[in-house]
């Protein structure tokens, strides 16, 4: 395929609607390794029907979904507004009680509130995870390492800083964990690879993770991404590290 014609495909996949955190679009166009834990499996050992369980960062409430637990104990927060306006149409008629969030420090519940806190790779203020669980409640946790994808990262971002990123990792946040009260029953971390098929996922992909590939764009990253598609015509796949903890 010419360069040109490349470029227009790339950037049509730049545009992309996304809604939500579904990633369905590109899902036969990419693949990674499973997880050496469950996360879904972590999350209902310890959740019963009368477990009051709080969601944060539901992003469009895909994955709460799935959970099955019952609507009238569930409730969620997201802060980004789209996805938010999604949660009340998809969410609310159902009586899950979702609320929208503006910063980490301040989330709008009453103190003990919770049995069961999940997160799954959302921000959060440990001082306010700590104020929301009720006693002996439980905070279950799915995060992105700050290593991940950093090969890639570098090779599209040369000029990104990855000196906090480094600090993102299972040690430190064990550490900040404890130094707030809790008790660690589990922890685990791992760096499984992840494939993309074709550069045009990629594209999709890291036009929607910007805060891993800040000011990427198809224009300011043409001739990196033009040496990544001979490596797809050469290997049939672009291969990243991922960085992954809970």
């Amino acid at each position: 395929m010419e360069y040109i014609k490349l470029k227009e495909y790339w950037l049509s996949e730049e545009k992309k609607i996304f809604e939500g955190w579904d990633f369905s679009y590109i899902a036969e166009r990419k693949s990674e390794e499973p997880l050496p834990w469950n996360y879904d499996k972590m999350v209902h050992q310890y959740l019963s029907a009368n477990s009051i369980l709080l969601d944060m960062g539901t992003g469009g409430g895909e994955h709460l979904l799935t959970l099955k637990h019952p609507y009238n104990n569930t409730f969620a927060t997201e802060a980004y507004q789209p996805n938010f306006e999604l949660c009340k149409k998809t969410l609310t008629p159902l009586g899950i009680d979702v609320r929208q969030v503006f910063n980490d420090n301040y989330l709008p519940f009453k103190n003990d509130m919770f049995d069961v806190i999940i997160n799954r790779q959302a921000s959060f203020d440990m001082n306010e995870v700590y104020r929301l669980l009720k006693p002996n409640g439980l905070f279950i946790t799915q995060q992105v390492g700050g290593l991940n994808n950093k090969e890639l990262r570098g090779f599209l971002i040369s000029d990104f800083n990855e000196s906090r990123a480094n600090e993102h990792n299972l040690k430190s946040n064990l550490g900040l964990i404890k130094s707030k009260g809790f008790t660690i029953l589990k922890a685990d971390e791992c760096f499984p690879k992840q494939r993309f098929l074709d550069v045009g996922a990629l594209v999709y992909y890291a036009r929607i993770i910007e805060w891993e590939f800040p000011k990427f764009s198809v224009d300011s990253c043409f001739k990196q991404l033009c040496q990544l598609q001979s490596v797809v015509e050469k290997k049939g796949f672009v291969e990243s590290k991922q960085h992954s903890k809970t």
